[in-house]
Protein backbone atom coordinates (compact mmCIF):
# COMPACT_ATOMS: atom_id res chain seq x y z
CA UNK A 1 0.00 0.00 0.00
CA UNK A 2 1.26 3.60 -0.68
CA UNK A 3 0.75 5.89 1.82
CA UNK A 4 0.15 9.57 1.45
CA UNK A 5 2.08 12.42 2.46
CA UNK A 6 0.32 15.39 4.31
CA UNK A 7 1.64 18.41 5.32
CA UNK A 8 1.26 19.95 8.47
CA UNK A 9 -1.06 22.41 7.16
CA UNK A 10 -3.09 19.64 5.35
CA UNK A 11 -3.57 17.78 8.90
CA UNK A 12 -4.38 20.99 10.58
CA UNK A 13 -7.82 21.00 9.43
CA UNK A 14 -8.39 17.89 10.93
CA UNK A 15 -7.68 18.95 14.57
CA UNK A 16 -10.01 19.89 16.97
CA UNK A 17 -8.65 22.02 19.96
CA UNK A 18 -10.95 22.08 22.58
CA UNK A 19 -10.96 25.19 23.38
CA UNK A 20 -12.41 26.55 19.97
CA UNK A 21 -14.56 24.23 19.76
CA UNK A 22 -18.37 26.03 19.38
CA UNK A 23 -21.94 24.65 20.63
CA UNK A 24 -24.16 23.50 18.25
CA UNK A 25 -26.20 26.88 17.08
CA UNK A 26 -29.71 24.42 16.75
CA UNK A 27 -29.76 24.82 20.98
CA UNK A 28 -31.81 27.73 20.52
CA UNK A 29 -31.66 30.35 23.11
CA UNK A 30 -35.25 31.52 22.25
CA UNK A 31 -36.58 28.37 23.76
CA UNK A 32 -36.59 28.14 27.60
CA UNK A 33 -33.23 26.08 29.19
CA UNK A 34 -35.98 24.17 31.00
CA UNK A 35 -37.13 22.52 27.76
CA UNK A 36 -34.10 22.77 26.23
CA UNK A 37 -32.56 20.23 28.81
CA UNK A 38 -35.28 17.99 27.74
CA UNK A 39 -33.86 17.37 24.46
CA UNK A 40 -30.21 18.40 24.44
CA UNK A 41 -26.96 18.23 27.00
CA UNK A 42 -26.80 21.49 28.07
CA UNK A 43 -23.69 22.49 25.95
CA UNK A 44 -23.16 20.30 22.02
CA UNK A 45 -19.75 20.63 20.97
CA UNK A 46 -19.28 19.57 17.19
CA UNK A 47 -15.72 17.54 17.07
CA UNK A 48 -16.42 15.89 13.64
CA UNK A 49 -19.05 16.04 11.05
CA UNK A 50 -20.19 15.19 7.46
CA UNK A 51 -18.75 16.16 4.52
CA UNK A 52 -22.73 17.35 4.11
CA UNK A 53 -23.60 20.00 7.59
CA UNK A 54 -26.39 19.18 9.38
CA UNK A 55 -28.18 20.35 12.52
CA UNK A 56 -26.05 18.08 14.24
CA UNK A 57 -22.88 18.49 13.17
CA UNK A 58 -22.91 22.10 12.76
CA UNK A 59 -19.49 23.96 12.35
CA UNK A 60 -17.65 20.50 12.80
CA UNK A 61 -13.88 21.60 12.67
CA UNK A 62 -12.93 18.46 11.54
CA UNK A 63 -15.35 17.30 8.60
CA UNK A 64 -15.26 13.32 6.88
CA UNK A 65 -14.23 10.54 8.87
CA UNK A 66 -16.31 7.66 6.90
CA UNK A 67 -19.89 8.51 7.90
CA UNK A 68 -19.43 9.37 11.77
CA UNK A 69 -19.74 11.95 13.87
CA UNK A 70 -18.68 12.87 16.74
CA UNK A 71 -20.06 15.39 19.40
CA UNK A 72 -19.21 16.54 23.28
CA UNK A 73 -21.81 16.47 25.35
CA UNK A 74 -21.35 18.97 28.31
CA UNK A 75 -23.78 18.64 31.32
CA UNK A 76 -24.04 20.32 34.64
CA UNK A 77 -24.38 17.91 37.60
CA UNK A 78 -28.00 16.73 37.04
CA UNK A 79 -28.56 17.29 33.65
CA UNK A 80 -28.85 15.05 30.12
CA UNK A 81 -31.58 14.87 27.77
CA UNK A 82 -34.32 12.40 28.15
CA UNK A 83 -35.38 9.29 26.44
CA UNK A 84 -35.29 8.81 22.50
CA UNK A 85 -34.29 6.62 19.79
CA UNK A 86 -32.07 6.59 16.63
CA UNK A 87 -33.90 5.07 14.11
CA UNK A 88 -31.14 4.20 11.57
CA UNK A 89 -27.89 5.08 13.72
CA UNK A 90 -25.72 3.69 16.52
CA UNK A 91 -24.74 6.18 19.75
CA UNK A 92 -21.94 5.16 21.24
CA UNK A 93 -21.34 7.15 24.48
CA UNK A 94 -17.81 7.24 26.16
CA UNK A 95 -17.46 9.16 29.46
CA UNK A 96 -14.72 11.56 29.24
CA UNK A 97 -14.92 13.40 32.83
CA UNK A 98 -17.50 12.72 35.67
CA UNK A 99 -19.53 10.45 36.10
CA UNK A 100 -22.69 9.14 33.99
CA UNK A 101 -26.10 7.24 34.61
CA UNK A 102 -27.55 5.91 31.43
CA UNK A 103 -30.73 4.55 30.97
CA UNK A 104 -32.35 3.00 28.24
CA UNK A 105 -35.89 0.98 26.75
CA UNK A 106 -39.40 3.00 26.78
CA UNK A 107 -39.47 3.46 30.50
CA UNK A 108 -35.68 4.10 31.04
CA UNK A 109 -36.05 1.42 33.91
CA UNK A 110 -32.95 -0.42 32.34
CA UNK A 111 -29.91 1.87 34.23
CA UNK A 112 -26.07 1.92 34.20
CA UNK A 113 -23.55 3.68 35.95
CA UNK A 114 -20.74 4.77 33.76
CA UNK A 115 -17.35 6.25 35.31
CA UNK A 116 -14.19 7.85 33.13
CA UNK A 117 -13.89 6.01 30.14
CA UNK A 118 -16.54 4.07 30.41
CA UNK A 119 -18.19 3.17 26.96
CA UNK A 120 -21.83 2.01 25.95
CA UNK A 121 -23.27 1.54 22.23
CA UNK A 122 -26.72 1.61 21.30
CA UNK A 123 -27.91 0.25 18.10
CA UNK A 124 -30.76 1.92 16.54
CA UNK A 125 -34.59 1.71 17.80
CA UNK A 126 -33.60 1.56 21.44
CA UNK A 127 -34.79 4.74 23.49
CA UNK A 128 -32.21 6.02 25.56
CA UNK A 129 -31.19 8.59 28.09
CA UNK A 130 -28.35 10.11 30.17
CA UNK A 131 -27.49 12.36 32.68
CA UNK A 132 -24.65 14.05 34.65
CA UNK A 133 -24.93 12.07 38.06
CA UNK A 134 -21.60 13.60 39.42
CA UNK A 135 -20.83 16.56 41.38
CA UNK A 136 -18.89 18.66 39.15
CA UNK A 137 -19.33 19.38 35.26
CA UNK A 138 -19.35 16.21 32.94
CA UNK A 139 -17.92 15.58 29.74
CA UNK A 140 -19.38 12.82 27.34
CA UNK A 141 -18.06 11.73 24.08
CA UNK A 142 -21.27 11.14 21.72
CA UNK A 143 -19.84 9.25 18.50
CA UNK A 144 -22.99 8.21 15.79
CA UNK A 145 -22.40 5.97 12.93
CA UNK A 146 -24.38 4.51 10.38
CA UNK A 147 -27.48 5.77 8.37
CA UNK A 148 -28.12 9.78 8.25
CA UNK A 149 -27.44 12.24 11.26
CA UNK A 150 -29.97 14.67 11.14
CA UNK A 151 -32.87 15.11 12.95
CA UNK A 152 -35.47 12.94 11.39
CA UNK A 153 -33.59 10.53 12.60
CA UNK A 154 -34.18 11.01 16.28
CA UNK A 155 -37.61 10.25 18.06
CA UNK A 156 -38.38 11.15 21.62
CA UNK A 157 -40.55 9.77 23.73
CA UNK A 158 -44.13 11.25 24.46
CA UNK A 159 -43.11 12.24 28.16
CA UNK A 160 -40.49 14.06 26.67
CA UNK A 161 -43.44 16.05 24.71
CA UNK A 162 -45.32 16.44 27.93
CA UNK A 163 -42.74 18.27 29.98
CA UNK A 164 -41.77 20.51 27.34
CA UNK A 165 -45.30 21.50 27.22
CA UNK A 166 -45.36 21.43 30.87
CA UNK A 167 -42.47 24.75 30.16
CA UNK A 168 -44.89 26.35 27.71
CA UNK A 169 -47.79 24.78 25.87
CA UNK A 170 -47.01 24.46 22.42
CA UNK A 171 -43.03 24.60 22.62
CA UNK A 172 -43.07 20.99 21.17
CA UNK A 173 -43.52 22.70 17.81
CA UNK A 174 -40.18 24.31 18.02
CA UNK A 175 -38.33 21.43 18.31
CA UNK A 176 -40.44 19.66 15.57
CA UNK A 177 -39.56 22.57 13.03
CA UNK A 178 -36.48 21.15 13.52
CA UNK A 179 -37.27 17.44 12.34
CA UNK A 180 -37.75 16.21 16.24
CA UNK A 181 -40.61 13.68 16.45
CA UNK A 182 -41.76 12.75 19.93
CA UNK A 183 -43.04 9.09 19.04
CA UNK A 184 -41.18 6.73 20.12
CA UNK A 185 -42.13 4.14 21.99
CA UNK A 186 -42.56 -0.09 21.20
CA UNK A 187 -44.86 -0.63 18.83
Amino acid sequence: MRSIRMSKKQMEKRIARFGSLKPLPIQNASIPQKARDVVYARRLLSVIGLASETPINSGAPIVGAAGMTMTLAVCPPGQGPGLHAHRRTYETFTVLKGEFEVSWNDDGAARARLRRFDTISFPPGVCRAFRNVGRREGILQVIITGGVHDMSDIAFSRNAKRRIEAVRPGLTREFEKTGFRFDAAAR
